[in-house]
Parts: C-alpha cells; sequence; structure tokens
C-alpha cells in the first residue's frame, strides 16, 4: 500500500465564506460568492521534476514523503485528498488599465488549507484543468511557463523579496496547445503542473468583482473574513479597522515594491488580479530582471507599445491599484478622506523608503541631502550606455574610496559593448565616482565592511531569463539537472558560490532577441 501524506487540514476559506451554489464545472458567471468547488483534471503520465525541500519541511513533509505515490498523485491532480473539497476562486481586476469584469482562478486549484507549526498555507496547483473562471483557456499550464513559476517564487524568497511559494513542479504527460507570442502560430507543448504555497491567494480583485456588482454583503464578508485570518491584531470590524486595513495593504504593497527595484525585478503584468492582498508577489507571467539598467524595459510583448509596466513604472502602477482598492473598499467606509490620506502616505513613503534602498545598494549608512542628486546622477551614468544592473551593483562593492580613479575599471564587466564607452561617458563616470569617493568619507564603515554590507543587499546572482530558458530547453530533452542546479544557485542568492561563477555573468549575445529570453507573453 502506498505512503498516505497526512496534513492538518484547516479548510477556513470555504467553511466561512460563502460558496457557488452551482456544481457543474461550466463557465458563468459566479455571483454572491468567493469560490466554486471544482476538481483538478486527471493527468495522463505525471512525472515529478524536482520538490522544493524548504517548502517540504515548512509543510510538515519529509522528503521520503515527496518520493511517494500518493504525494505525485495529490500535485498532479489525480487524487483528491480525503475530507477536502478544491475550490477554484472568484474574483474580477483591471487590466492594462481596463475593468476587466469577473476573472477568477481560471488556471488554479487550491487544494486544501494546512496548519502547521503556527502557520497556515493555501495548497494550490496551477494548470489543473478547467474552472467556471477559464472563459475561453483550457485551465492548463506548459512546461516552459511552469519552470518559470517554480524557479522564480523560490529564487525571489531568498532574495527576501515577499513572495508566494512553490513546492514541487511536475509534467502531465499530456500535450498543451500554446500560441507563445500570440502571433497565430501555435504549437503543442509539454503539460505540467506546478503546485504553489501562500498564506492566501486573495488579490485586490476579489474586493473589486463585489463592490463592482454592488454586492456589499458578499464584499463586508470577505473583508471581515481577510481581517480575522490575516490582520488579527487590527481587532474586530469597523469603519476604523476598515481604513487601518487598507493602510497596511499599501505599506505591504510598497514594501514588496521597493524590493522589486532593489533586485531589478519586473512583473510585467501588474493588473489588479495579480496584487496580493498580502503584499506577495504573486502570478509569475511575463516577469523579467533589468540586464541592461532601463527604466523603460518591460518584458511583456502585449506591453510593448504603452510599456504601463515598465521598471520605472512599477512604484505609479502600486498607487493606481491601490486606489481601485481604495474605491472597491469605499461602500464599507463612505469616507473618502482617510483612504486619501492612506494613498498620499504612499507617495511620501515611497520616496523616503525609495532613498534609503538606494543608499543601502551603495553602501551609505548616514544621510546627507546632495544623496539624492548623486544617485539620480548614477542613474542617468547607468542609461548612458548598455549596463548591466546585478553585475554593477555587486562589483561596485569593491570601490575604494582612496583610488577612485580605478572606479570604471572596477565595474567594466557590467558594460554590454566597452566600446560604447567614450571619451565623453568615461568623464562623466570618472566625475561620479570622485563624488562617491569624497561622499564615503563621511562614512564609519571602512571598505572591507562597506563592502560585506553592500553584498547583502546586491545580490551576485539572480534569475535572468536565459537562465530559465536554458533549464527550460533541457527539461523538454527530458533533463532536468539544471533545473536543481539553478534551484540550490538561487537559495544563496548574495554568497559568492565560486563552483556558479559562471552564472555570475552579462545576458548573452544569443538570448538578446529570442523568444523566452526578452519576449515573453502572459502565457509564458
Amino acid at each position: 500500500m502506498t505512503k498516505q501524506i497526512k496534513f492538518n487540514i484547516k479548510d477556513r476559506f470555504i467553511k466561512e465564506l460563502p460558496a457557488d451554489p452551482i456544481l457543474e464545472n461550466s463557465r458563468r458567471q459566479v455571483l454572491k460568492a468567493c469560490f466554486s468547488y471544482v476538481e483538478p483534471k486527471k493527468t495522463a503520465k505525471p512525472e515529478l521534476l524536482h520538490v522544493s525541500d524548504e517548502m517540504l519541511t515548512n509543510l510538515g513533509l519529509s522528503e521520503a514523503d515527496s518520493h511517494s505515490e500518493h504525494f505525485l498523485n495529490v500535485f498532479t491532480g489525480n487524487t483528491v485528498l480525503e475530507n477536502t473539497k478544491p475550490y477554484a476562486m472568484c474574483y474580477g481586476g483591471h487590466q492594462f488599465g481596463n475593468w476587466a469584469g469577473q476573472l477568477g482562478d481560471g488556471r488554479a486549484i487550491n487544494l486544501f488549507e494546512i496548519e502547521h507549526d503556527n502557520k497556515s498555507w493555501v495548497l494550490q496547483l496551477k494548470g489543473a484543468g478547467e474552472t467556471p473562471y477559464s472563459r475561453s483557456g483550457d485551465g492548463l499550464a506548459v512546461l516552459r511557463s511552469s519552470v518559470r513559476e517554480y524557479l522564480c517564487s523560490e529564487a525571489m524568497y531568498h532574495l527576501g523579496v515577499p513572495t508566494t511559494r512553490a513546492l514541487s513542479i511536475a509534467i502531465t504527460g499530456d500535450n498543451v496547445l500554446r500560441d507563445m507570442l500570440y502571433d497565430g502560430n501555435s504549437a503543442y507543448e509539454k503539460g505540467a503542473v506546478v503546485s504553489r504555497i501562500s498564506p492566501s491567494f486573495l488579490r485586490f480583485g476579489s474586493y473589486e468583482i463585489f463592490s463592482s456588482r454592488q454586492d456589499v454583503e458578499s464584499l463586508k464578508t470577505l473583508v471581515d473574513y481577510t481581517i480575522k485570518h490575516h490582520f488579527s491584531r487590527l481587532g474586530a470590524p469597523s469603519k476604523e479597522t476598515y481604513i487601518q486595513f487598507f493602510a497596511e495593504v499599501s505599506q505591504r504593497t510598497l514594501e514588496m515594491i521597493i524590493h522589486w527595484q532593489r533586485v531589478g525585478f519586473v512583473h510585467g503584468v501588474m493588473n489588479t488580479d495579480n496584487m496580493s492582498i498580502l503584499g506577495l508577489t504573486i502570478d509569475y507571467g511575463p516577469y523579467g530582471w533589468l540586464e541592461d539598467f532601463s527604466y523603460g524595459w518591460t518584458p511583456n510583448t502585449t506591453d510593448i507599445q504603452h510599456k504601463r509596466y515598465r521598471y520605472g513604472n512599477q512604484p505609479n502602477m502600486g498607487l493606481w491599484n491601490l486606489y481601485q482598492l481604495a474605491n472597491a473598499l469605499y461602500p464599507l467606509i463612505e469616507d473618502a478622506e482617510p483612504l486619501e490620506t492612506v494613498l498620499n502616505q504612499y507617495k511620501t513613503d515611497f520616496d523616503v523608503e525609495s532613498l534609503k534602498m538606494m543608499r543601502s545598494k551603495l553602501g551609505l549608512e548616514n544621510e546627507d541631502e546632495l544623496d539624492k542628486l548623486l544617485i539620480q546622477d548614477l542613474e542617468d551614468n547607468l542609461q548612458l550606455s548598455e549596463t548591466d544592473m546585478t553585475i554593477f551593483f555587486r562589483n561596485l562593492s569593491r570601490f575604494n574610496k582612496e583610488n577612485p580613479s580605478e572606479g570604471l575599471k572596477i565595474v567594466a564587466d557590467a558594460f554590454y559593448v566597452p566600446t560604447e564607452i567614450s571619451d565623453k561617458i568615461r568623464q562623466e563616470w570618472n566625475e561620479w565616482f570622485q563624488r562617491y569617493a569624497k561622499r564615503l568619507q563621511n562614512e564609519t564603515l571602512s571598505d572591507a565592511d562597506r563592502r560585506i554590507q553592500m553584498n547583502t543587499i546586491n545580490p551576485k546572482y539572480v534569475l535572468r531569463n536565459y537562465m530559465s530558458q536554458l533549464a527550460i530547453d533541457d527539461a523538454d530533452k527530458g533533463d532536468y539537472r539544471l533545473i536543481d542546479e539553478l534551484y540550490q544557485l538561487l537559495k544563496q542568492p548574495y554568497t559568492e558560490q565560486p563552483k556558479y561563477e559562471k552564472w555570475f555573468a552579462k545576458r548573452p549575445d544569443w538570448a538578446k532577441h529570442k523568444a523566452g529570453c526578452s519576449m515573453l507573453s502572459c502565457s509564458s
């Protein structure tokens, strides 16, 4: 008899919130309900490719559990755990600035909630089949998008970025038809399933859907539930509690985006249905890391024309999305002023926190009124030629304030085309390094201590798109070793790790315009 995995099941979401009374799995508008019951689609020949050892521990499972047939079947959708009822969540959202109405879990199915070591987790499958919210989609996922999601959610956690997590990735044995770049060239790809883990998958759109339908009763039920289980320190529901709830969501959202900016992460599709109410990075689709430091870069092919979700606009988009959440919560508060106060505080706090974050990237512990100008000029210089953000800031830690003329040589590896560094650009950089050296004279840290400090802020290794693509290409051929190598590498992104030095490198030329490395769609 196969070993049965056991969990401390605590299905609060489905016990305390209104369910869709229709059990038929058909596309439809779901009213006055937070979720619909639905079972995952059985897969043809599932095979586990990788399991996160950390998440196994977090969930109270052992490595032996992960090797069991029962684990494989539960986390690929072939077995529904006893006494559990899988479900898909109902939510709406603003997509690229426009209200899209009902969206919901179109290719995600929540299996159950558990509690372990006084922490609560929702376990979810992405790519497990159709739900009432699938619209015209098939509810499935492919290998490439699943590898990207699995590796990135774990990589982000170790970078110190608030994020959902991933437990496992498996191929299903089924083929899935996809138009990778939305250009009419559909092809069959290997199907896959990722098990995603989070304290909650509630997002801004979960509240917007009820407000848009003037269903204040369901809105209040969901907000009260959210506060009770995720913001309990705010106390019993009241107008004041709702305002404090919004303020904390705003603060968490800002903190998350500051971390994105710090490590050069671009989400790619910051729609309100992709914004976690807990301030976690959620829904890894067409994301990417800045290679060339450019405020205008977006990894999303759908966004190429308007670049709404470009790197430099992410803080503004966080604020725009919070405006939509404020509008959704307004029926419970019926007073715009406190909501506007919170939104204005976001703007103030962003300026303060962004400056603090950039100081930390430069190894500056003290404050100086000229720091803002020093940082602005640095950012201008970084855009004078194609400059790798990760390599630049990591190597900058080796800067010696007693020898500023060596500054350009220290960061030279960050330049993609060294011949672009004209005499004028060289002069701009040398002047900046002189100012940086002078500024460092006001700091108490030695150069050695500053380097240690900077190397805890500026990662050496990030999940560049070409790295994911190499792992995807190998996995497509049945070789999963690179998935594990990248998983192990990205567990310690701030550590030197000499055996992985090959990954501390600029994007190769072949990857500059390759699909999957520079061009990604929402199905990526």
